[in-house]
């Protein structure tokens, strides 16, 4: 397993937000599979967990898109438990008038794959990230790339994270820029 699986297993079994941890619990309770898991599902660990850091950071408004609308209105009221002053959005694919648009999703992985929003209506000061890392431009990426967005790929998320995860753990860390120096990425 690698760092990135660490953070999300750490995540998933500690983080107030995570659908796994909140089965675990039900379970615990005495609920059954279908009851604990019943209810609806929540947004994937990578973007809960993207979600749950920019409410934290403050983030004062916050747009969630998932094909499954259950999975995005389960996470917007776990979030709205812990931010309450967060204003959220979901269902909807625009991304007018956000600053920031992540992809937590493997939608636009791939040329004439569909892509997780209307990027017609991206704006070119949008920061657009990604974390899919199985290829460094997505197609979602380069559409947002040609309407003049700056962009991140999904290694340089990886890369910005691990320094966090070493520090965790209690492990001697690194910087992001150190990580990047000495990779040796093949897509």
């Amino acid at each position: 397993m690698g760092l990135s699986g660490v953070g999300d297993l750490v995540l998933t079994a500690t983080g107030d937000l995570s659908r796994n941890r909140r089965v675990g619990l039900l379970l615990a309770q005495g609920q059954t599979l279908a009851q604990a898991v019943g209810g609806g599902g929540a947004g994937g660990g990578v973007g809960t967990a993207i979600a749950a850091s920019l409410a934290a950071a403050g983030l004062a408004d916050l747009g969630l898109f998932d094909l499954k609308t259950s999975s995005a209105d389960a996470l917007a009221r776990r979030l709205r438990a812990h931010y309450p002053q967060l204003l959220m959005t979901t269902g909807s694919r625009d991304p007018d008038g956000y600053d920031l648009v992540v992809n937590a999703t493997p939608m636009g992985m791939n040329e004439g794959d569909e892509l997780p929003v209307d990027v017609t209506r991206l704006v070119p000061t949008t920061f657009v990230g990604e974390v899919v890392m199985r290829t460094e431009m997505t197609a979602f990426l380069k559409a947002a790339q040609a309407l003049g967005c700056p962009v991140q790929v999904g290694s340089d998320m990886l890369f910005e994270q691990i320094p966090a995860y070493l520090e965790f753990f209690g492990l001697p860390s690194t910087t992001p820029d150190v990580l990047r120096s000495v990779a040796r990425l093949h897509y």
